[in-house]
């Protein structure tokens, strides 16, 4: 398998081949979703290597930033990540992954979620000297 080559804005932007673009790190954005919810579960990498072995196994396999290593999700911990949909944006450069999340949450902390807190905006936010609050969902 091999990705397209980024060879115009036009075939990037409006093409039917998947030409990832990865950073100067060599990776891509990562927004797993619920696939029947719709919530955010989680915010991960990947580089060419775990997007291909993604495609592949039907399953999450992130690029680990902290551990430099492959991380296919839940091998360890049960918390697989089965691919129901990917989708890239319109110019390549980020994935949404829309997956069954099986074996519990997939939060290291034991949450659902990494996205369980509420960031206060607006109104609620707090005087000058403040700190910004959080809110457990």
């Amino acid at each position: 398998m091999t990705f397209g080559t980024r060879d115009s804005k036009h075939s990037i932007e409006q093409g039917l081949v998947f030409a990832p673009k990865f950073d100067e790190h060599g990776l891509i954005p990562v927004v797993a979703m619920d696939a029947h919810s719709n919530e955010p579960l989680m915010l991960a990498y990947m580089n060419e290597a775990s997007l291909k072995m993604t495609l592949e196994l039907g399953e999450a396999v992130y690029w680990s930033r902290s551990r430099k290593e492959l991380w296919h999700k839940g091998k360890t911990s049960g918390q697989i990540q089965r691919v129901v949909e990917l989708r890239t944006d319109c110019d390549q450069d980020a994935i949404i992954m829309k997956v069954d999340q099986l074996g519990g949450g997939c939060c290291h902390t034991g949450e659902n979620e990494c996205f369980y807190r509420t960031i206060a905006f607006g109104k609620d936010l707090p005087a000058d000297e403040e700190p910004v609050a959080l809110v457990h969902r």
